[in-house]
């Protein structure tokens, strides 16, 4: 059986999960774990847990069973009333309360994954507690995945680099497994805040330059502001290879499909833009595969069952 490792989280890695945990291969979800704000935020201080809420979309991707959709619900279910439960995702609080109840985030995860009778396995990309910070093109530091996801300082000024405080090392079983892959699938994801905070824990990189799997990069639909501001595919393979310490993505994937100019325009008041592919992405992949691979009418979403196939189709 073929051996799959993703690498992201939030809402990229729940839509690539949901599509291929569909096909007989053995998945293995390697998530970032430097959520700072919302329910994880609040669970991380007060608990002193790691951040709950990328595990748990990557989680609840991967379930399956009889009673898959009741446990899907409540798992990604969102207290909107009261005080003290009020913003707190139900999913959250469950793999707080396992941490708590088993003393480490292995075992609640694994737990959880029972729960849920997952088909793959889910693994935090480090078990050690850190904040991701970033420098601006001014020097400035910005601490925290929170404020740079929504950026409270001038969002047109460039990221230099991304940073741990403090530095962290990989899971041991997360290195085990991008050794082992066959193939290693980056993205989609938000470059700064979903993708690279996994690529800076040390370990990681070295593990996927030992590896021999396939090289795979998914390319966001659009650009994000305060991230990849202006952005071509181009310079978001460029990005994330430098990080990587790799001269090529074995494959890149982009969408190639016109969207909606009526959805493309809600996008406009969030300075969020398309990711044009250029000829200059040819520097940086050995073959780019243009596909239609959205959806969405109110929101624009990687499709999750065009992007398996897109994915399968290289696996054969």
């Amino acid at each position: 059986m073929k051996k799959i490792v993703t690498i992201g989280g939030g809402t990229g890695s729940f839509v690539l999960l949901r599509g291929l945990r569909e096909y007989p291969y053995d998945i293995t979800a390697v998530v970032t774990m430097f959520d700072s704000g919302g329910s994880s935020g609040v669970l991380r201080d007060e608990h002193g847990v790691l951040p709950p809420g990328d595990i748990r979309r990557c989680l609840v991707a991967l379930s399956s069973g009889e009673k898959e959709e009741t446990l899907r619900q409540l798992f990604s279910y969102r207290f909107e009333n009261g005080y003290s439960l009020m913003g707190h995702n139900f999913g959250n609080i469950l793999l707080t309360a396992l941490t708590e109840i088993f003393e480490n985030e292995e075992t609640a995860i694994r737990e959880a994954g029972k729960l849920l009778n997952i088909k793959g396995t889910v693994l935090p990309v480090t078990l050690e507690k850190a904040h991701l910070c970033v420098e601006l093109e001014d020097t400035t530091i910005i601490e925290g995945e929170t404020h740079i996801d929504i950026p409270r300082h001038d969002g047109n000024m460039l990221i230099k680099r991304a940073f741990l405080r403090p530095k962290v090392r990989a899971y041991e079983e997360v290195e085990k497994a991008i050794e082992e892959a066959d193939i290693i699938i980056i993205g989609p994801g938000d470059l700064y805040t979903s993708l690279i905070p996994n690529l800076i824990v040390k370990g990681v990189t070295e593990a996927i330059q030992k590896s021999k799997a396939q090289k795979i990069y998914i390319m966001n639909l659009m650009t994000k502001w305060g991230e990849t501001n202006d952005f071509m595919a181009s310079d978001c393979a460029r990005v994330v290879l430098e990080y990587l310490g790799l001269a090529k993505f074995d494959y890149t994937i982009c969408n190639d499909s016109k969207m909606p100019k009526k959805l493309l325009e809600k996008y406009v008041a969030e300075k969020k833009y398309p990711v044009l592919i250029d000829s200059d992405l040819e520097e940086y992949t050995n073959k780019n595969i243009n596909a239609d691979i959205y959806s969405g009418e109110n929101i624009l979403r990687h499709d999750s069952k065009k992007l398996a196939k897109v994915i399968v189709s290289i696996l054969k």
